[in-house]
Order: structure tokens, then sequence, then C-alpha cells
């Protein structure tokens, strides 16, 4: 994947009041490798099942697996590159996040992300809550990660 922070184009940018409950967005895919995996987990979560394929087998992942953290980081830099193109940046207020099965080489991720609520902010016209549900999924459609995040979201002035 080469996609820069400005994916998300001025045109493009959704406000609060652009989102409605239902709407869906699918990222671009990342190609994850064996060498990515043990990059991150050496610098981040260096535990054997992300570093060592041979110790990995004798772990209830039963080989290689990267760090819940690595699938995390690569699905917010798959929102942040036009994932989920919200105006003023992807700003969290909150969530909650699963594996139901973990990421491995040769994995090639995506992100569908469906808007589940939106409410305008009472005390600050400005802005407003937005609730999403993603699942970032590899290239057979299995469920990697599911998460759900508050985002702020700006209001079209």
């Amino acid at each position: 994947m080469n996609s820069s922070l400005s994916d998300v184009s001025a045109a493009s940018a959704r406000y609060l009041d652009d989102l409605q409950v239902g709407d869906r967005f699918t990222s671009a895919e990342h190609a994850l490798d064996e060498a990515q995996i043990k990059s991150f987990a050496a610098q981040f979560d260096p535990q054997p099942f992300h570093l060592d394929p041979e110790a990995a087998k004798a772990t209830l992942f039963g080989g290689l697996a990267a760090s819940g953290w690595h699938t995390a980081a690569i699905t917010m830099r798959l929102l942040v590159g036009g994932g989920l193109p919200l105006a003023g940046g992807i700003i969290g207020a909150g969530g909650e996040i699963s594996w139901p099965k973990p990421t491995r080489p040769g994995d090639v991720l995506h992100v569908e992300t469906e808007v589940v609520s939106v409410t305008p902010s009472r005390s600050r016209p400005d802005r407003g809550m937005v609730v999403v549900r993603s699942e970032t999924r590899n290239q057979h459609g299995d469920v990697l990660q599911q998460s759900v995040y508050k985002l702020v979201v700006p209001r079209r002035l």
C-alpha cells in the first residue's frame, strides 16, 4: 500500500452533517509479511509467537501470528488512508477492540466500516459524536479484528 495522509481530499472528507446511520466505507489493502510482523513485534510486542516461527508452533497460535496491536496499527493506517474519510481526521473518544482470529504472514488486510450512530453535540455546535463498527478482514474474508469506536467529527459550518 502506497498511500499518504493526503488520500482523504477535502472534496471527499465527510462532516458530521454528511454522515448517516448505515453508511459504509471500505479501505484500500495492506499485504502483511513475516518481516513486518517480526519488526513490529521486536519493537512493541516481543513475544515468541510474534518473533519466532518455530517457537510459535508450540503456542495456542500454532504458528507465527502478528501482534493484535500490529493489526490495530494497520487498521488505523488503512482508515486514515481513505477507509474512513472524515473531515478533521479520525479523532477517537473511546472504543472496544477484539481479535477473533490471528493475523498471519501473507494476509492481505482491508477494513470495512459502518456508521452506527450520529449524534450532534448539544453543548458544542461545531461537532458531534459518531460511533462506527469496523471489521479488519483478510483476503479470505475472515474477520481478524472487530472494533467499535466513538469518534469526534466536526460539523460543516
